[in-house]
């Protein structure tokens, strides 16, 4: 997949091998398309996603996807592996090729993964600028007491990675199960904290990343695009990184 940007004179110079002097010509001969509109200017920036024609000929037309997935457990969040199942098994590629995780969930860990072929979106999804927090719904195997809200709000030092955890927030539901926000996604985060209460996590479910809630509607194993509307509302976390 392409995902570097260029400038119009030098794409179309690669892609069709003509001598970037000679571009200006075309160009004034109205020969170019970039987006539906004629091309006026050599340095025009082409991303990834412009679509581009020479003479009616295709140069490029890439599509940006942006899906949810509701991922079951069972299913690792890789591209491929010999022994587990990936979530890239429930997608058909053929409709949506080149697509990449935004963010990970363990084998165990079910609920809401989202996925593009948008490295530049993916890449300021995941950014620590952009503060989105992820939601998850916690089982335990022992009792909460509120002595775990403070903690998971003061932060927990991790030595492995020599680094204490940003404030995060806990609700307490019932009595073994709860609801954890937090901005941050260090290795088996959740578990790791709850283990500090000697307190095993048995289900771990994430429902909502910053404003996208996963649809009510996705079976396990099942995915949808984004709406507009959630592209927007993600796009305010992400507009001035």
């Amino acid at each position: 997949m392409q995902t570097k940007h260029h400038r119009l004179d030098r794409f179309i110079s690669k892609k069709k091998q003509i001598k970037r002097k000679d571009i200006r010509l075309i160009l004034a001969q109205k020969r170019i398309i970039v987006n539906g509109k004629i091309a006026v200017d050599s340095q025009q920036i082409i991303g990834p996603f412009c679509s581009v024609s020479l003479d009616g000929e295709q140069l490029q037309q890439l599509q940006a996807f942006y899906l949810m997935l509701h991922k079951p457990v069972g299913y690792i969040s890789a591209t491929h592996d010999d022994k587990q199942q990936t979530i890239f098994e429930l997608i058909n590629q053929h409709d949506y090729p080149n697509l990449h995780m935004v963010g990970r969930l363990d084998l165990n860990t079910s609920g809401l993964i989202l996925l593009t072929n948008d490295g530049k979106w993916s890449r300021a999804i995941c950014s620590p600028k952009a503060g989105i927090k992820k939601h998850y719904l916690v089982g335990l195997e022992n009792k909460l007491t509120t002595d775990y809200i403070d903690a998971f709000a003061n932060g927990m030092f991790f030595g492995y990675e020599n680094k204490t955890t940003q404030p995060a927030l806990l609700e307490i539901i019932d009595d073994k199960l709860a609801q954890v926000s937090l901005s941050e996604g260090m290795y088996h985060q959740i578990k790791r904290m709850f283990g500090r209460f000697r307190n095993p996590v048995i289900s771990l479910h994430r429902y909502r990343v910053g404003p996208i809630n996963l649809c009510p509607e996705l079976a396990p194993g099942q995915y949808r695009e984004l709406t507009m509307k959630e592209l927007q509302d993600l796009q305010y976390y992400i507009d001035d990184i």
